[in-house]
């Protein structure tokens, strides 16, 4: 899964971010609001739970893979609980069955919504915009112990390309002296 802001920005992704770099308030909502989740909820926690594990081995692997090989950036600041990197999910749009499940796995299990039917195009890939529907009235998660992997990693530092921040976030990446 991606977020975003990479560097330098797509120009479409760059409208849509405008509101994130500003500090007024949250951007509107979709068109008839957030839609309501169809799966029920004695379905999607016991799912979340059940792959928690997987995510800590995963969170924990990461933790030691970045101890071995540092990346050519490291993470400084602290987040500033605004919610733009819960406004502004990256999430791509894969074609077929998978596709299909992989969509269904954000949306209903995971809690996004689309933010619209509109098609981006991020580092070659075709995303759609998501937002998080657990998002507090205070820009706190409201579901932070399980919380997805995308949000879990972010702000993203990656070993290869630019890291991914959002522009008023709290965080910044500074090079890494070697």
């Amino acid at each position: 899964m991606l977020k975003m802001y990479t560097e330098p920005p797509e120009d479409k992704l760059e409208e849509l971010i405008t509101h994130a770099e500003k500090d007024d308030g949250p951007p509107p909502l979709p068109p008839g609001g957030i839609p309501k989740q169809w799966m029920p909820g004695w379905i999607r926690w016991p799912l979340r739970v059940i792959f928690l594990p997987f995510v800590w081995i995963d969170v924990w692997a990461q933790w030691f893979a970045r101890q071995l090989i540092r990346p050519p950036f490291k993470q400084e600041g602290q987040c500033l609980k605004r919610g733009n990197c819960c406004y502004y999910i990256l999430i791509p749009l894969k074609k077929g069955l998978f596709g299909r499940l992989f969509y269904l796995w954000n949306t209903q299990i995971l809690g996004f919504y689309r933010r619209s039917e509109e098609v981006y195009e991020s580092e070659g890939k075709k995303v759609g915009v998501m937002g998080c529907r657990y998002l507090g009235d205070k820009g706190q998660c409201t579901r932070y112990l399980l919380r997805p992997m995308v949000c879990r990693k972010w702000p993203l530092i990656e070993y290869f390309g630019y890291p991914r921040l959002i522009k008023g976030c709290g965080f910044k990446a500074v090079p890494r002296k070697r």
